[in-house]
């Protein structure tokens, strides 16, 4: 897949990049959830040069371990 196509996997909004906050607020995607004891649940988000990066690591890791590699995956809560 390109990173086109990786990225029309995710829902965008407007929000703080996780790893860019001095951007202020652009297009983000959910890239994870904390559950911090004190709040509720929070959502992280990432613009898309940080979840294309958070994306080609997982990929890159399910290549060395010989699993199964899925783009789209990043902030989606398992039970």
């Amino acid at each position: 897949m390109d990173r086109k196509q990786i990225l029309d996997l995710y829902d965008w909004a407007d929000g703080v990049c996780f790893r860019h906050p001095a951007k202020g607020v652009v297009p983000t995607a959910v890239v994870g959830v904390v559950h911090p004891r004190s709040d509720a649940e929070r959502e992280i988000r990432g613009c898309a040069d940080c979840l294309i990066g958070l994306e080609d690591i997982r990929r890159e890791q399910a290549a060395r371990t010989g699993g199964d590699y899925q783009p789209g995956q990043l902030g989606a809560q398992t039970t």
